[in-house]
């Protein structure tokens, strides 16, 4: 499937771009060869392939939550402009 230019300009037009002719050009070629990529791979036999969301196994990195002791409130909230029942006290919005 070729793309032409007016999918182009639709496509740009969508996104809210100018494109002068010669990038319209450029980017059919672009989009056309991308396309054309996907057919292929669309020719491919998958059916013994399991599918996946990531090439390589991932693996949480991640370390154990543990309950460790914090900072005491008076400390966390001393260098605050304003403080009020362990909490930073801030202007109203609305």
């Amino acid at each position: 499937m070729a793309i032409t230019v007016e999918d182009v300009e639709h496509v740009a037009r969508l996104a809210r771009l100018r494109l002068d002719d010669e990038e319209k050009e450029t980017y059919r070629d672009q989009l056309s060869g991308i396309l054309e990529h996907a057919r292929v791979i669309g020719e491919l036999d998958t059916a013994g392939v399991p599918p996946t969301s990531h090439a390589l196994p991932v693996v949480n990195v991640f370390r154990e939550d543990e309950v460790r002791p914090s900072l005491p409130v008076e400390e966390a909230t001393g260098g605050a402009p304003d403080a009020e029942g362990g909490a930073f006290k801030v202007p109203r919005i609305v």
